[in-house]
């Protein structure tokens, strides 16, 4: 199975490729309190149909370039 993620467009000045920011909350090994974390991942997107600031659905996938290891799937509004 591969990961899917949720998260933000923050930069398309690309051709075919997306940047996209990733809050990834976990819970506290010893505190037990949330801890947000967040990563800026690179994406495919091949018909360069997402914008900035659009909400993404994005998936691990094979590596497409030094950077690019995951794809978008799907665009929430």
């Amino acid at each position: 199975m591969r990961r899917r993620f949720s998260g933000e467009v923050i930069s398309d000045k690309m051709d075919k490729s997306r940047l996209v920011k990733v809050e990834i909350k976990r819970r506290h090994p010893l505190l037990g309190k949330v801890v947000r974390k967040h990563i800026k991942v690179m994406c495919h997107d091949n018909n360069n149909k997402t914008k900035l600031g659009d909400t993404v659905v994005i998936e691990e996938t094979r590596p497409l370039s030094k950077k690019k290891h995951f794809r978008i799937v799907e665009v929430k509004k």
